[in-house]
């Protein structure tokens, strides 16, 4: 599987707190993928796991593409000036 990864910026609401006091709660956050069916993936697995949260509970509005200049995670962007990988023994 080869191609160039890319950043998107993914936004959409989650839902806190579901069971007492249900709060929808808006969210951006910026994935590195191959494709935007692959984005998706890791926002669902990221917001799962860090909010404990099911997919049903999460609705995306937007998926997007945007280029580097744009994204504002240090994170994503310390991951896009990678050029390779080290394997440690």
């Amino acid at each position: 599987m080869s191609g160039e990864v890319k950043t998107y910026r993914v936004r959409g609401k989650m839902l806190l707190s579901h069971d007492r006091f249900p709060e929808w709660r808006s969210f951006t956050l910026y994935v590195r993928a191959l494709k935007p069916e692959h984005a998706l993936e890791k926002v669902y697995s990221e917001l799962g796991s860090r909010h404990k949260l099911k997919r049903y509970h999460i609705r995306i509005e937007e998926i997007k593409e945007v280029p580097l200049e744009e994204v504002e995670d240090l994170e994503i962007l310390r991951l896009a000036e990678l050029t390779g990988w080290v394997k440690a023994k």
